[in-house]
């Protein structure tokens, strides 16, 4: 009963953090394309009546929209605008920095020389544990998250010495995997350890 009790929580938190971002993102589409749908209603009643013809070209414009932001934030222009969006505004949210730092990572497009979310084993009483780098403080200091099984998305923060954090050469999806199939592959993580024991 203490087993289910604690991981009821658990699977509750996993599922919003899933559900939550996916569901805002469906709604922020639904109502961009609801604000396109008057200025593509004349060019749909061209098209035949038994298409849902202001609903596609409303998605089809947001989806267009995306690919040109898209690739404006790819110039070096778009670039320094975005990080300056994101310094003065969004990093004042609670959380963004984190969130984007996670999803750059599942994403694979994550500065190799950044730690936040980086894979490694950390020392925890006589064992090795999957966990991510989260921070390294000045004193040398590392915060980790220590993910739980098989959320990986749930866990507990550390602040442990810098000696007992052993960073790893492993993609940040390699590691999730590893945690979300209840350790099965960790003799990966571990041989990655193995050249550069401590950080």
């Amino acid at each position: 009963m203490k087993v289910f009790r604690e991981y009821l929580p658990r699977a509750l938190v996993a599922g919003l953090i899933v559900v939550v971002p996916l569901y805002l993102a469906v709604l922020l589409i639904l109502k961009a394309m609801g604000s396109l749908a008057g200025l593509v209603r004349p060019v749909a009643a061209l098209l035949p009546e038994w298409m849902p013809a202001v609903q596609l070209m409303s998605l089809l414009l947001v989806l267009l929209l995306c690919l040109v932001v898209g690739m404006i934030v790819q110039t070096p222009w778009g670039r320094a605008a975005r990080e300056r969006a994101e310094r003065l505004l969004f990093e004042r949210i609670p959380g963004y920095a984190l969130l984007r730092s996670l999803t750059q990572r599942l994403a694979g497009n994550s500065n190799d020389n950044e730690d936040v979310w980086k894979p490694a084993l950390v020392e925890i009483e006589d064992a090795l544990v999957p966990a991510f780098i989260i921070e390294t403080l000045d004193d040398g200091r590392c915060t980790v998250f220590v993910p739980s099984v098989p959320t990986p998305l749930a866990g507990a923060i550390y602040i442990l010495a810098g000696e007992r954090v052993h960073a790893l050469e492993v993609p940040f999806t390699q590691a999730l995997k590893v945690i979300s199939r209840w350790g099965h592959g960790a003799k990966e993580l571990v041989a990655a350890m193995e050249p550069g024991r401590n950080r």
